[in-house]
């Protein structure tokens, strides 16, 4: 029997078209839509909009459970054994599995399109689909910011001269939702002009290149062994998050925060940008916003963590001593790790 989404093949080549009104991906579709339709008379595409039909919605959800393609976005097109996600991937495969998928039925040989295992999705080369893994891993990588951790720090360091622990959790936690809101909404932003845009590969491709610059710096930042580094909070800033630092209150930890996240988003910022161009590939940002939100909880959780183990007795400025004897380590893993996610995008081998 056919799968929930898939029409029965006839003697016509029967595609299942996912898409989004409104979504400038699929915009980019239609005109090859239009070009293929005419030139294969044959073809017969179904068209599903998702964003303001709930049957077509559930029926999407089924679809992506089914054939494993895990929270594939749109546009998405499934023709034969294939599943080809993005304006990209559709313009540049899909006319190859038209003919691919004629020829199957001309010969009348192979499981028709609903019969097929999950396992037998056919993904064009060099794609890997942006999985919860590699938020994870790319989230933690940037959560090692040593900018954010030295402001918090010496944050903890001010209020434990006169902090109790409901206080130290208060101010504490003001300044790590500062940094996850912060990083949140420039997250939703540059998302939101990266899947407009309609060049989420460049964007993953400028994000990657920055990672690799940034990551390459850190390095040769460490191996220089000097007391200041090139990626830290600038000097004519200090003042300003000094002025934050000496008023301990929950207002001022919140602001201290967000300047904390704007500063020290030259640190790692690369990272961000390039897992927010890998997610406007094949996410809307409704599909992608849980995503989106799964990275900024990991890389606010170390933050998070400190706050916790100062509050229940862990000493801030002993916390700072081991910050500071391990910082060249911690700089060298997080530069290494900005260059290898950063070849890793170029190469193809994710988005």
């Amino acid at each position: 029997m056919p799968g929930p989404g898939i029409p029965a093949p006839g003697t016509t080549i029967s595609a299942l078209y996912y898409y989004g009104d409104g979504c400038s991906h699929c915009e980019n579709v239609k005109p090859v839509l239009a070009t293929l339709r005419a030139k294969y008379p044959d073809l017969r595409i179904e068209m599903r909009e998702v964003y303001n039909n709930a049957t077509n919605q559930q029926n999407f959800s089924a679809v992506n459970l089914q054939y494993g393609l895990g929270n594939a976005g749109i546009p998405l097109i499934i023709i034969g054994n294939k599943a080809l996600i993005g304006d990209i991937e559709i313009r540049d495969h899909l006319e190859e599995s038209i003919l691919a998928e004629r020829d199957r039925l001309a010969a009348g040989n192979g499981a028709a399109p609903g019969q097929i295992r999950p396992s037998g999705f056919d993904y064009p080369a060099g794609m890997t689909s942006l999985t919860i893994p590699v938020v994870i891993v790319s989230a933690l990588i940037d959560s090692i910011n040593p900018c954010a951790f030295a402001i918090l720090i010496f944050l903890l360091v001010s209020l434990t001269v006169a902090g109790n622990r409901r206080r130290i959790l208060l101010v504490g936690g003001s300044y790590v939702a500062a940094m996850f809101l912060f990083h949140l909404l420039v997250g939703i932003g540059l998302f939101s002009v990266i899947s407009l845009s309609g060049y989420s590969r460049m964007f993953s491709l400028i994000g990657a290149a920055v990672a690799i610059a940034l990551g390459l710096v850190t390095i040769l930042d460490v191996i220089r062994n000097k007391e200041t580094y090139l990626l830290s909070v600038p000097d004519s800033k200090k003042g300003i998050l000094g002025r934050y630092l000496e008023k301990v209150s929950v207002p001022a930890a919140f602001i201290l925060g967000i300047l904390a996240g704007l500063f020290g988003f030259s640190c790692t910022g690369g990272i961000y940008i390039s897992i927010l161009g890998l997610m406007g590939r094949s996410f809307t940002l409704l599909t992608g916003l849980p995503y989106l939100i799964l990275y900024n909880v990991i890389f606010v959780l170390p933050l998070a963590l400190v706050v916790l183990l100062v509050a229940y007795g862990l000493s801030p400025r002993q916390a700072d001593r081991w910050r500071l004897g391990n910082r060249r380590l911690l700089r060298m893993i997080i530069g290494i790790a900005m260059v290898a996610i950063g070849l890793v995008i170029v190469s193809g081998w994710i988005g």
